[in-house]
């Protein structure tokens, strides 16, 4: 019973720290939505944007004393465009979190990786030559199956090479990342001029296009890809220990390992389809969280999808707002962003 009542005081601590921080994240996750719905060309009170949810989701709750005009900036543009922005940057926080520990990795990130070029690529085909063929459904699943080619890719070119080592992995991505927008930019060459501009889109990144009607799909593929990936943090703990030691826990290493990169594939098209490239969300926000939580998976994942929520909808904020009217491609700031991170990263762990 003592060694129990050890036991116990020694978890509390932790515990307690992981709550105090999954709180404030959600403070912070609220406070942020609310400053994202409200700024912009327009601004919008606090008030108005919780009145205008409160009234959407219960009618006659509040007496509406905004215009309609007011409403549906609030309702149809920038709601929907703050969600997007939360379902990515998690979707890609979660997913850099995972490559880092089954690549054992610490500048594993989808973009690098080649990953997002991928999913790009496929979203690209898809809207300059292949049409909607499955409908709505069809950018997600050609965004889908580019950043699976490109994942695959990866993995050959790494078994190809003999780079098996975390900072040749990264090279191999980040040559097959080269080669995949590089097709992308022919796809692009080859398209009706016409139609051209509404790809630019996906090659800078932007939250722009967000509607209610296409959130279901983002958030469907993260919930499920992501129950998957917190089911198995005891094995993704396991894979950043070695592959020796996870094996000698029973854990299928190889297959293992191939699930979580075709997972991360599936997320990352997905977001990719509807945010366009943004890169770096997946190679900061985990370790920025491990600083906070430590390194067990059970608590990484979730804290890193709340933090790549509210980073996404800071840099949304100042993808709006800095040069307002006009509105800056989030990837630009994610961008600039994401390279100092990765400088002081590689200051602070070479490889």
């Amino acid at each position: 019973m003592d060694q129990a009542d050890r036991q116990i005081a020694t978890l509390s601590p932790k515990k307690a720290r992981l709550r105090l921080t999954f709180g404030l994240g959600i403070v912070a996750l609220f406070l942020s939505l609310s400053v994202a719905v409200s700024v912009g060309a327009v601004s919008v009170s606090f008030s108005t944007v919780w009145g205008v949810l409160a009234n959407k989701l219960a009618p006659g709750l509040v007496i509406p004393d905004w215009s309609a005009g007011r409403e549906a900036i609030v309702w149809d543009i920038r709601f929907p465009r703050a969600i997007l922005a939360c379902l990515v940057g998690a979707g890609l926080a979660i997913v850099g979190a995972s490559l880092q520990a089954v690549t054992r990795n610490p500048l594993a990130d989808p973009h690098l990786l080649g990953i997002s070029a991928g999913g790009a690529f496929g979203a690209i085909l898809a809207l300059l030559h292949t049409g909607l063929f499955f409908g709505l459904l069809t950018v997600p699943l050609m965004a889908f199956l580019g950043a699976l080619g490109a994942t695959l890719i990866v993995l050959g070119v790494s078994q190809f090479a003999a780079a098996t080592s975390a900072d040749r992995l990264v090279l191999a991505g980040v040559a097959v990342s080269f080669i995949v927008m590089s097709g992308a930019n022919v796809l692009i060459f080859l398209g009706d001029p016409r139609a051209v501009h509404t790809v630019v889109f996906w090659m800078l990144g932007g939250l722009g296009l967000a509607q209610w009607s296409q959130l279901i799909y983002p958030l469907a593929i993260l919930t499920l890809c992501g129950a998957y990936l917190w089911a198995n943090a005891s094995s993704l703990n396991a894979m950043t220990v070695g592959d020796e030691t996870a094996a000698t826990l029973g854990i299928p290493v190889g297959r293992f390992r191939l699930t979580v990169f075709v997972v991360g594939a599936m997320v990352t098209g997905v977001m990719v389809a509807f945010s366009g490239i943004i890169g770096f969300v997946g190679l900061m926000i985990p370790h920025i969280v491990r600083l906070f939580v430590g390194g067990d998976y059970k608590r990484v994942l979730p804290v890193s999808a709340l933090c790549g929520a509210i980073f996404l909808l800071w840099a949304d904020i100042l993808a709006r707002t800095v040069m307002s009217p006009d509105d800056i491609p989030i990837g630009i700031v994610t961008g600039l962003i994401g390279g100092a991170f990765f400088v002081w990263l590689l200051r602070r762990n070479p490889v």
